[in-house]
């Protein structure tokens, strides 16, 4: 990937004015009201008239559609349209926090702080703990030990039960539902 384009969108080209193909188009008013099944010509010379250029919007559809409009505002309104639906994504992420079998206390209460704000943010957290050489012995002790850590994050629920991978032992946090958002999801189940 070329890092001169991180981060920047990709420039979309709009077919208008001369390079529309096409006999008869269904004519869009700037105002997005349509106004009528035009020719070609009589498209073109309705977008001189207005001072605006002639938008090929949906070249797949019969006949194809074309609005009247500024080729900049248009471009300008498409931009604003795609950004506010990436507003709306929510990015969650799995979040991994790694604890040992002996771990000192103040270093599980760091990671388990660690773990509250990853839930905060909307995260998931996977907890990991791996077993080497004798402690695979001990698989009792680090469910335990699992077990107490999950106990100490506060405002989380076990999405994925403990349970062993080979020598790690895993386990998935999500952010408990408070009442309200219980209720909400209550209600609309019901309703549908």
């Amino acid at each position: 990937m070329n890092r001169n384009n991180q981060g920047r969108t990709k420039r979309v080209r709009y077919i208008i004015n001369e390079s529309i193909v096409g006999d008869q188009f269904r004519l869009i008013g700037e105002d997005g009201k349509q106004i009528d099944i035009l020719s070609r010509q009589q498209a073109l010379d309705y977008a001189r008239e207005k001072g605006t250029d002639l938008v090929l919007i949906a070249p797949g559809s019969r006949p194809p559609v074309v609005k009247a409009i500024d080729i900049h505002k248009f471009e300008y309104q498409e931009q604003k349209k795609l950004k506010d639906g990436k507003k709306g994504a929510k990015k969650s992420q799995i979040k991994d926090v790694k604890i040992t079998l002996f771990a000192h206390e103040a270093d599980l209460n760091r990671l388990q702080k660690k773990a509250i704000e990853f839930l905060n943010e909307g995260h998931q957290v996977r907890l990991k703990l791996v077993l080497w050489g004798r402690q695979l012995g001990k698989r009792e002790m680090a469910f335990t030990h699992i077990n107490s850590f999950i106990k100490g994050v506060e405002n989380a629920e076990v999405s994925s039960e403990p349970k062993f991978q080979g020598k790690v032992l895993s386990a998935v946090l999500i952010k408990k539902k408070n009442e309200k958002q219980i209720e909400s999801e209550e209600i609309s189940s019901s309703t549908v």
